[in-house]
């Protein structure tokens, strides 16, 4: 899943030291169970073996929205075409990686399928370009969308029901460094037999919205209501209702530059 990324040396900087560890005892060997340990602190209970992969990439989740206070952290996919980005802030089940992963297979970038890590002084989003998270449905609806998707191992039976991961395009790991700035906040929501509707959604609510989905949104305090605030008056908002990812597609293609960035303000 992993393959096009690069390696680091042993004297490089790292971010985060993880391990993924069977625990000793009985355990080893009936029913096993893995462990995942962040500097050698464990955040979570033991899960079944099966589920080693999945944790592993929760567990990164969990490292960079716990720690990576640098950035003004939401929950959000992020994808990016012509240089503009596209922030995608919603809860579980809304249909986020579903659209985040068709997306990056018609010609837009992946920065992130759950994290935007935005830049308080210059608003600019860092790509952390992994495999996209997807439950249930949507590992079929993608696999049936995406002819050579890679997929990682199907897992059932876990707190998010049956999951699969989908390994990132080799041009989005290969532009990992490439920042770009965020053009449109847009709030995916899937609607089943409906059709697609983009709908211009009032800045202060959007504000309070990606504030209620933002990692460390309290723990910056006054600094976080000020990014937020400049990144919501930089970006038009809109509200996003799908159910055919070609038309979902069509309509992104379509997004025009924001008014104030396309006269150079």
């Amino acid at each position: 899943m992993y393959a096009e990324s690069s390696l680091l040396l042993d004297q490089d900087f790292a971010d985060f030291h993880i391990a993924l560890e069977a625990p000793a005892g009985i355990r080893h060997w009936v029913r096993p169970q893995v462990n995942f340990s962040f500097d050698g602190y464990v955040p979570f209970k033991p899960l079944p073996f099966d589920q080693a992969y999945p944790l592993f990439e929760w567990g990164m989740n969990w490292c960079v929205g716990n720690y990576a206070h640098q950035y003004l952290l939401v929950h959000a996919a992020v994808v990016e075409k012509g240089g503009e980005a596209a922030i995608l802030p919603a809860p579980p089940g809304s249909g986020k990686s579903t659209l985040c992963a068709a997306l990056i297979n018609r010609g837009w970038r992946l920065l992130s399928d759950e994290l935007a890590l935005i830049s308080p002084k210059t608003l600019e989003l860092t790509p952390i370009p992994r495999p996209v998270s997807l439950k249930n449905e949507s590992i079929d609806i993608i696999r049936d969308y995406v002819a050579d998707a890679c997929f990682g191992p199907i897992v059932r039976d876990t707190s998010k029901g049956t999951v699969s991961h989908l390994r990132a395009p080799t041009e989005s790991v290969r532009d990992w460094k490439v920042l770009t700035r965020p053009a449109w906040i847009i709030f995916p929501r899937y609607v089943a037999s409906a059709p697609a509707v983009l709908a211009p959604r009032p800045k202060g609510r959007s504000l309070m919205e990606i504030a209620d989905q933002s990692f460390n949104y309290n723990v910056l305090g006054e600094e976080g209501f000020d990014i937020l605030r400049r990144l919501v008056d930089s970006c038009d908002c809109y509200d996003f209702s799908y159910s055919s990812l070609d038309e979902a597609i069509e309509i992104f293609d379509a997004l025009k530059v924001p008014e104030a960035r396309a006269v150079g303000a």
